[in-house]
């Protein structure tokens, strides 16, 4: 095994020491970005436009390149001079995809379309001293200009109005005609009319009513490039959630609309206007606040209940937990008191076997030593009898020892399972209790630490109980704390207490030793754990303490930290008639 592991290792390093092969032309060619050649109208600002300079700007064209950066391929923008030049270049496959086209059913026949980065108003334009109109219904009979294949001329045309419609290529022209005197009125998209009209400085030229409809407006495709159209979806939406797509808007959207004079129409129906606003306002903040009180107090009832119904669920949890632990310690129990009864039988049979077979090795040991001196070494159990002279006591003794331990763990599962059987209606004196435990562990005290202290506090409460079962708690803990000390100069300090509020007797033992981790504070209690399984302990000296306490109506706590030791808390209620005032 250990060679064809070090085999593999030799092959990969030699592998990896090999000099990288060079691309293949075809590999050379995929690993460089696709181009995508997106087209676009050079005047139609604020959205797509060229620049001073000659290059293209707009909130579109910053947004192209944008989903281009976090998408990662390149982009090749191309502006034509005549929107319908554009249309027929998507159409003849000379670009890739429109960054700037409104939607409409009809032109999803032939495009796809990508969600909208803009909506897209459109207003009616008309000379200075025009009859004031306010719908597409009084432009009839009217010589109306729009942008040539532009969406409300794809509409006039839908929609079969009796108008005259007369194209332009592109919003500038259309504005320039309506100003030379030429036709009667213009429909264009208001942000690009009133950015030219500002921009060019176009004179006797104003909005007559704005509004009168709105486009989506965004990205398109042939059919079947869909997979162009994806990438820059997703794009947009990750410009979105990084706030680079906010921040376009801002640059280039925001403030676009330019103040435009009041029309006649709306000096005329000023006062009507504020008034109706005055009102309409008034009623809001009425009705705001009546909205604001009923809110509140609804949302002071719902965060009641919201806590109500987490105490309810945390109640059950805990009831839940509880039955669960007791239908475990109940079948553990019938488990552990068989299992106790099966072990020790065979075990006391070994107890009770090894000095008789001592005796006998012992009675056998003259003639086997000479027999090996006057005839030599000889074989004995597979070794030599010149080693198992001696090391058969040791085995002898160990195994009496084994049998020993069996016995003691067999002995704990028995008080294990017998958990209830004590009688628990004595009073008892806890400062006698810790007394007596202390006179039993006296030796190992000594042996542990040099420095151990106890103080009792006196006319302490007496509490109802069994005293030997309450003593066998007690003597755990503080061999528990002997076993912990890392040292001799390292303390244990045991102390009785009586706390008024809860009425209750306090028993603390606490240690400067090894400490117990944070993970396994909780499962202190739980049988057959332990943390001593090398030196012999069988993790059930705390679950055994942990029940009797429980018995007596009390609670034992844990408190430690790493490396500075731990303090066990018991808490047992003080009998009725010995509380203290």
């Amino acid at each position: 095994m250990r060679t064809m592991i070090s085999t593999g290792v030799f092959l990969c390093l030699f592998l990896a020491a090999l000099p990288p092969l060079p691309l293949s032309d075809a590999a050379e060619k995929s690993s460089q970005k696709h181009v995508v050649i997106v087209g676009g109208n050079s005047a139609y600002p604020p959205y797509e436009f060229v620049d001073k300079d000659g290059k293209p700007a707009g909130f579109a064209v910053e947004l192209t390149r944008a989903i281009a950066e976090v998408m990662d391929f390149e982009v090749r923008i191309k502006l034509g001079s005549s929107w319908n030049d554009m249309r027929k270049a998507l159409d003849r496959e000379e670009i890739d995809i429109l960054q700037g086209i409104s939607y409409s059913e009809e032109r999803e026949r032939t495009l796809s379309f990508a969600a909208p980065h803009s909506f897209v108003s459109h207003s009616i334009f008309a000379r200075k001293g025009a009859k004031v109109v306010h719908s597409l219904d009084e432009l009839r009979g009217k010589e109306v200009i729009l942008l040539g294949r532009g969406i409300m001329h794809d509409l006039f045309e839908q929609a079969g109005l009796p108008l005259h419609p007369v194209p332009a290529p592109t919003v500038a022209d259309a504005l320039r005609m309506l100003a030379s005197g030429k036709h009667d009125y213009a429909v264009l998209a208001t942000l690009p009319g009133l950015f030219l009209m500002r921009e060019l400085d176009i004179q006797g030229v104003e909005l007559a009513a704005r509004g009168i409809d709105t486009k989506k407006y965004g990205y398109a495709v042939r059919k079947g490039n869909e997979a162009i159209l994806e990438q820059f979806n997703h794009g947009m939406s990750i410009l979105k959630h990084t706030g680079r797509y906010k921040e376009l808007q801002d640059k280039w959207l925001a403030e676009a609309e330019v103040e435009v004079a009041p029309t006649p129409w709306l000096y005329r129906h000023r006062f009507i206007v504020v008034a109706v606003l005055f009102l309409g306002l008034s009623a809001s903040v009425v009705w705001s606040a009546s909205l604001k009180r009923q809110v509140e107090i609804r949302t002071a009832a719902l965060e009641h209940e919201v806590e109500e119904r987490k105490r309810a669920a945390e109640a059950l949890k805990q009831h839940q937990q509880q039955l669960v632990q007791a239908d475990k310690m109940a079948a553990l129990g019938v488990l552990v008191s068989g299992m106790a009864h099966e072990i020790n039988n065979p075990n006391g049979l070994i107890l009770l076997n090894l000095p008789t077979v001592a005796e006998a090795v012992k009675d056998i040991e003259p003639v086997l030593e000479r027999h090996y001196h006057e005839h030599g070494d000889f074989k004995m159990g597979g070794l030599p009898y010149s080693q198992m002279r001696t090391e058969i006591p040791h085995l002898l003794n160990e195994m009496q020892d084994a049998a020993r331990h069996i016995r003691h763990i067999v002995d704990d599962l028995r008080q294990f399972s017998r958990r209830t059987d004590a009688r628990h209606d004595e009073l008892v004196d806890v400062n006698e209790v810790v007394r007596t435990s202390m006179r039993l562990v006296d030796n190992a005290l000594r042996k542990a630490t040099t420095r151990y202290t106890v103080h009792y506090m006196g006319n302490l409460p007496k509490v109802r109980g069994n005293f030997q079962r309450l003593e066998q708690v007690v003597v755990n803990l503080i061999l528990n704390a002997c076993q912990a000390l890392p040292d001799t100069g390292k303390g244990i300090f045991v102390s009785t207490h009586y706390r008024h509020d809860s009425r209750s007797v306090i028993i603390q033992v606490e240690d400067e030793g090894v400490g117990i981790p944070p993970e396994h504070l909780s499962r202190l209690t739980d049988p057959f754990f332990t943390t001593k399984r090398e030196s012999g302990g069988t993790g059930l000296g705390l679950s055994i303490s942990d029940g009797i306490i429980s018995e007596h109506g009390g609670i034992m706590e844990f408190e430690s930290v790493p490396g500075r030791g731990t303090t066990v808390i018991i808490t047992l209620p003080a009998a009725v008639g010995e509380m203290k005032a």
